[in-house]
């Protein structure tokens, strides 16, 4: 018994030294240990296998999309990211790139379009997961309406007082199918692709990555910080507005993590107006070799796009978009019928009201055809620059000066869930990373900005108080 005794605590003394070596706790080293006998050949040696993994250099074929170690299927539990059990100093932030970029690629690979409830959940599961596991507290609230589940994640010992909120969306407009025919994930130097990598998984998964870490090492912090993620802003967010406010209201600050503008650039104020119109164009059927006995709504329809689009002042901010178009019935027929949706932006709210105006006065050109406009004003309401936020920003840009960056704050247009959020508590968007292409098969983030930005975030859940 003595015999076993002192081998008990050889062994016990071995894997101590190895775990700490590895920079992993102790009870996670057969987790490691299952995953290199279950998921390589063994040709290298596995303590190399393994120190090559911490350095983030990839072992033999098993280099993921984005040129980073790909370990999903390491635990029992799937799908789970190796980061999430790396030791780190408490002044040390060890989510470095590649860290940062496998867990931003693990979300994009879930693809979420809105109206997808079973899509958007199974990232809702994910995120909730990965969660628990970093000790956080997470309270899930069934989706309504046909939309996916909200999900709040905050720091263990959360009280009911006044914190930071952190506000993101889960869902893209991205249809399911777009990473296999339109945009699938890849790194070209220092971008990386993917649907809904810049609006606004990156961004989401940056701010979570760092409230991971907060809580797994205990770091000091002097207000509670909540996440709220969200299934549905990319459509209005109908089922989430009310808890966005009624998070907003016990919020001191407020930090959204829609992506940086125009080289890294933050929005410190979403004013101006926003409207939807369905434009509705009745003609007159005939048979397509008697055009003359008919009047055709499609192109009555095509001369009402060319005014619509020449509404457009890109350098003023004012977007009128005609997005959807639908109309006749057969290439044998001239068409009596045919419907436009078109949608409007612009930051001022008096040129806002004077482009609505404009849109809602549309005549026909035809007098044989009649145009019939629907009007819905946009439910997202504005907000300008306050010395709250003034407060905010000037803390903000204290710590990216800190960081070797200069954080610039610009106003942008009506359109997300901040503007919901600033009714309440002063608030700073686009706190994600740089990119560009939102909504598009060229959707891209900054590589190099990834760890600037999260180390941002980490520093103001530390200090906002």
């Amino acid at each position: 018994m003595s015999h076993l005794r002192e081998r008990h605590k050889l062994n016990e003394r071995c894997r101590t030294r190895l775990a700490r070596n590895l920079r992993i706790d102790k009870l996670q080293l057969p987790f490691f240990l299952n995953y290199y006998t279950r998921y390589t050949d063994r040709s290298i040696p596995w303590l190399t296998f393994f120190l090559r993994i911490r350095k983030g250099l990839p072992e033999e074929g098993g280099l993921g999309i984005l040129g980073i170690p790909s370990l999903r299927g390491m635990l029992p539990f799937q799908p789970m990211l190796w980061w999430t059990m790396i030791k780190a100093s408490e002044d040390d932030f060890e989510l470095g790139t590649d860290e940062l970029l496998a867990g931003i690629q693990e979300w994009v690979e879930i693809e979420t379009p809105s109206s997808d409830a079973a899509a958007v959940n199974r990232l809702v599961s994910l995120v909730e997961q990965q969660a628990q596991l970093a000790g956080a507290v997470t309270v899930r609230h069934s989706g309504a309406s046909g939309f996916a589940d909200l999900l709040l994640v905050a720091t263990p010992g959360d009280s009911q007082n006044h914190g930071v909120l952190v506000l993101s969306h889960l869902d893209t407009v991205h249809p399911v199918g777009t990473l296999k025919n339109g945009l699938p994930i890849h790194r070209e130097g220092d971008r990386a692709f993917g649907p809904g990598i810049y609006d606004m998984k990156g961004g989401a998964f940056i701010a979570f990555a760092a409230l991971c870490h907060l809580i797994r090492h205990g770091l000091p912090r002097k207000l509670p910080v909540r996440h709220l993620f969200v299934p549905d802003e990319e459509v209005g967010s109908p089922t989430s507005r009310a808890m966005i406010e009624s998070e907003a209201r016990r919020a001191k600050y407020v930090l959204v993590t829609e992506p940086a503008r125009d080289g890294g650039k933050i929005v410190t104020s979403r004013s101006g107006g926003t409207a939807e119109f369905k434009l509705h164009i009745a003609g007159r059927a005939a048979h397509s070799l008697h055009p003359r006995s008919g009047r055709s709504a499609i192109k009555e329809l095509a001369r009402q796009i060319l005014d619509l689009e020449a509404m457009n002042d890109y350098d003023a901010g004012l977007h009128v978009n005609v997005g959807i178009v639908n109309g006749g019935t057969s290439t044998g027929i001239i068409p009596d019928s045919a419907v436009a949706e078109i949608g409007l932006s612009s930051p001022s709210s008096s040129a806002a009201e004077q482009a609505i105006q404009l849109i809602k006065s549309i005549k026909s050109y035809d007098p044989d055809v009649t145009v019939q406009i629907e009007t819905q004003l946009g439910n997202r309401p504005g907000y300008d620059r306050t010395p709250a936020i003034d407060g905010l920003f000037a803390h903000a840009h204290g710590l990216a000066a800190e960081l070797g960056f200069e954080l610039i704050g610009v106003n942008g247009p009506i359109g997300g869930d901040a503007n919901f959020a600033a009714q309440y508590a002063p608030t700073l968007d686009g706190m994600g990373p740089d990119g560009e292409g939102a909504h598009s098969l060229s959707e891209q983030i900054v590589i190099s900005s990834l760890v600037p930005r999260a180390r941002l975030l980490l520093n103001l859940f530390r200090t906002l108080g």
